[in-house]
Order: structure tokens, then sequence, then C-alpha cells
């Protein structure tokens, strides 16, 4: 399988940053032509200028990620790799999505229509590892923003029969050496 892995986190000795590592040497083991993409060490620029946003209903992006739109038109399965901050995606994966995610390649507004319509019909899969500082029940009532994000508007453009699978370590804040290496564990299994 085609597997793109994008990878955001500032810190690379990081909890995250382990849990990356682990995401690109199971998947590679399992046989699957990987490329990842770390933001951070990109110096990959999150703002959706206003010169996008005029320009965001034409077809394209701006080409300074044209590269991240070939490969999302590339992959098969999605894997993101991120903290979760303020309940979400972090300011620089959003701004991924917001500059990438773009009209043609990704998605389709028909003229007199009011709903976008996918074009990512190549994503299968959409992968989440994320980690939390909160225990799971306060993302619960929270209504897990960062989670319906993924399920519900990422996975709106791309396969119709798109599974999306969800791997958060909660409470990390708090946990042990011993926790972490349990989380690793079952991260490995469940790729």
């Amino acid at each position: 399988m085609r597997s793109l892995v994008v990878y955001c986190h500032p810190d690379p000795d990081s909890f995250v940053a382990a849990a990356h590592q682990v995401v690109i040497d199971t998947l590679t083991r399992a046989g699957d032509e990987v490329r990842s993409t770390d933001l951070y060490a990109e110096g990959f620029d999150p703002v959706f200028s206003s010169a996008e946003h005029e320009r965001h209903l034409e077809v394209g992006g701006h080409p300074d990620v044209d590269r991240y739109v070939a490969d999302l038109a590339w992959c098969e399965r999605l894997v993101l790799v991120y903290p979760t901050w303020w309940s979400g995606q972090p300011a620089m994966l959003k701004g991924w999505i917001d500059r990438v995610w773009v009209r043609g390649p990704v998605w389709e507004l028909p003229a007199d229509g009011n709903r976008l319509q996918g074009r990512l019909r190549n994503v299968r899969r959409l992968v989440v590892v994320t980690t939390h500082g909160s225990p799971k029940w306060i993302n619960v009532l929270q209504g897990e923003p960062g989670k319906r994000v993924v399920a519900r508007t990422l996975r709106a453009v791309c396969h119709p029969l798109a599974r999306t699978r969800w791997i958060a370590f909660y409470g990390v804040d708090r946990s042990t050496p011993a926790q972490r290496e349990a989380f690793l564990a079952r991260l490995r299994r469940r790729l």
C-alpha cells in the first residue's frame, strides 16, 4: 500500500516523535511504500494567506504546496501523527489541511451545488495517531472535535468506503514510561 505519513510536532525528542518513528518502521516492515512529511522540520508555512483565500474556489493551490497535493493524490493510506492541543489538531497541521486540501485534486463544488464532492478516491484509509494530555472522558464531554475533523470532514472527500482508525493515547501528561511503551506496542499491533 502507498502510505503518506504527515507528522506534526516541534520537538524531535517528543513522545509523538517516538510514535512517528514506530509508524514509519511498522509500515515499512509491512511492505508499504512510505512517504513521510515532517511539517516542522520542512518549515511548512501554515498561513492561509488572504491571496490564497481570494483564490480558494479556483482549481489548485499555491505553488508552494504542489508537492503536498501530489503526495495526497499518490497515497492510498493517510496517517496523521500529532499531539492533540486545545481539543484539536495543532495550528501547523490545521494550516496544512487549509492549504493542501484544495479544490480540483481534493474536492469539487458543482456550480449549482452547495455540497463538496470528494476527489481523493485513492485514499481508502485514514489513520490518526495522537496524544491527549487529558483523560478520554474529558474529550468525550468536549465532543471530540479533533476526531470529528478527520472522521466527518476529511473522510468525506476520500473514497466513499474509506475507513478511519483513531489510535489515541489519553492522559499522556501523567503517564509512566511503562504506559508509554505499552501504547507504542499497541500502535505497532493496530497498524
